[in-house]
């Protein structure tokens, strides 16, 4: 894993392994501690930000770059 720092001084740590794609580049899970027990949030290897958003259906949008992640989920019914 690599150990990176928040803008607000947290250590986090990014896993080189574990993620999803977006469309400009890939969204990796960031950890709060080394062993991965505890998730902090998901890392934009695009714009290498933490400021990303999900929303209920598993979409990510990093609020910097505009790297997007399409929904893991949705229903039938919004179509």
């Amino acid at each position: 894993m690599q150990t990176l720092s928040t803008d607000d001084g947290a250590t986090v740590y990014v896993s080189e392994t574990d993620g999803d794609r977006g469309s400009k580049g890939p969204f990796l899970i960031a950890y709060e501690s080394r062993d991965a027990d505890s998730r902090y949030g998901w890392f934009c290897t695009n714009c290498e930000s933490f400021d990303n958003a999900m929303d209920s259906m598993g979409r990510i949008k990093c609020n910097q770059c505009g790297n997007f992640r399409k929904p893991t989920e949705w229903d039938a019914a919004h179509e």
